[in-house]
């Protein structure tokens, strides 16, 4: 993959109306639950970055038709559950951890042999998290030593349900083994022990699939399906992608003078943690034109320049906002005090070790941030650092969340290894460049 880099110019302030594309999340599942469902599936708002990419392609090798996205728009002509088929290569799941995770629970059902593989990137994160669980419903799955990708799947006589407690909070986790629960005898049931988000168990619905969601405690829930049901095609409209609109919506509270609306955001209440953490450290922020949209609320989301303070952020918020804490520690770095945060290791093993790569990023710029084991210490306040140069280490969500950072810079900021932006929001530089950030490619 060739060299791409950002340069950002300290800006002023945003103003405007922008649309960010569909959420990542819920494109994979539309294509996922589309192939296995009797019927035609029309996608509208499809994400068309490589990750989601990746998984259409992935069930166009296995015989689903699925139409080029255009604008967002996909037709997916169902096979049912029992009809896909074999692979004649390697499944490529690009640089998507949610890709790899689900494909592992529905492949884990087949009756025939697949292999799932990734970039560089995937091919280092951790997939004993399903392959473990997935051997106790009878898989045959197996990973490379240390439980890294390539996952290498083989037909199992039957899988059958299990109860598993999650040992960490995890929607990839939970919803691989919901979808290997679609293929076994018997019910499966998860249990998870902090909230995560549900877009899996909406779909499912959607899709006219039962199951049955129990609240155990105030922390704890219980997810249930039994085994053999069949999948009914359904439209789907994709909402804006949360995690993407969180790099506006920090932009906005960060710069000066800046009136910013993000239109038509999926706040699914197991995503909105970016928000409540925003709200706590004092940002503007207000919702218009609330909606639903096939069981997911959608609303506009309003920012304006905010004074932040920093905070302690709170345990039940770490889990609804971990992909988003990249540009969290931006809001946190030009908050007025420290910001605590805590209980967040699983962002040491995402694309990149994202709390050394982002507290080496904010010291470039002369910010007071101390990595901790499972998360960070920061002191907000002024950059100081003139003509830093900013590693990435190829992840995307690095690369915007330090070119959102360079709005408080004393000089350009440029930032390397950008690539990777194109998997999840691949018009990033042209919305950014349309409501006043001043961002060059090379």
């Amino acid at each position: 993959m060739q060299n791409v880099q950002f340069t950002v110019s300290p800006s002023r302030s945003l103003k405007g109306r922008v649309r960010v594309p569909g959420d990542k999340s819920i494109s994979h599942r539309s294509i996922m639950l589309g192939a296995l469902a009797e019927g035609t599936t029309e996608i509208t708002g499809f994400l068309q970055g490589e990750d989601a990419l990746a998984t259409l392609r992935a069930f166009q090798t296995m015989g689903v038709d699925i139409s080029e996205p255009d604008q967002g728009r996909v037709t997916v002509q169902g096979v049912g559950l029992r009809g896909l088929k074999a692979p004649t290569a390697d499944l490529d799941m690009g640089n998507s951890g949610t890709a790899m995770r689900l494909m592992a629970g529905i492949l884990a059902g087949q009756n025939f042999q697949s292999r799932l593989v990734g970039d560089a990137s995937l091919s280092k994160r951790p997939m004993k998290r399903v392959t473990d669980p997935l051997k106790a419903m009878g898989a045959q799955v197996d990973t490379d030593e240390g439980g890294t990708p390539p996952i290498r799947i083989s037909p199992s006589p039957a899988l059958h349900g299990i109860d598993y407690t999650l040992p960490m909070a995890s929607a990839q986790v939970k919803s691989c083994l919901l979808l290997a629960g679609l293929f076994a005898k018997g019910q499966t049931s998860v249990i998870e022990p902090a909230p995560t988000r549900d877009h899996t168990e909406r779909m499912l619905k959607g899709f006219g699939y039962s199951l049955e969601v129990e609240k155990l405690d105030a922390l704890r829930t219980k997810v249930s399906l039994q085994g053999g049901g069949r999948l009914q095609a359904c439209a789907i409209d994709v909402p804006s992608d949360i995690s993407s609109a969180a790099f506006f919506m920090v932009a906005a509270a960060i710069a000066d003078d800046s009136d910013l609306v993000i239109e038509h955001v999926g706040l699914n209440p197991t995503r909105t943690g970016v928000i409540d953490i925003l709200k706590l450290m004092g940002a503007d922020i207000t919702l218009e034109n609330a909606d639903e949209v096939g069981g997911e609320p959608v609303a506009d989301v309003r920012v304006r320049s905010s004074n932040l303070k920093g905070i302690e952020i709170p345990a039940h918020l770490v889990p609804l906002a971990i992909d988003e804490f990249p540009v969290l520690f931006v809001a946190a770095s030009a908050a007025e005090g420290q910001t605590i945060l805590t209980g967040a290791e699983e962002l040491r093993v995402k694309e990149s070790d994202r709390i050394q790569v982002m507290a080496d990023g904010l010291q470039a710029v002369g910010i007071d941030a101390t990595p901790t084991p499972d998360g960070m210490i920061i002191q907000g306040g002024a950059q100081t650092s003139q003509n830093a140069v900013i590693h990435s280490h190829h992840d995307h969500r690095i690369s915007m969340a330090m070119a959102v950072a360079a709005l408080r810079a004393k000089q350009p900021l440029v930032i390397d290894d950008c690539a990777n932006v194109n998997t999840s929001f691949p018009s990033f530089v042209a919305l950014m460049r349309q409501v006043g950030l001043e961002i060059d490619v090379t």
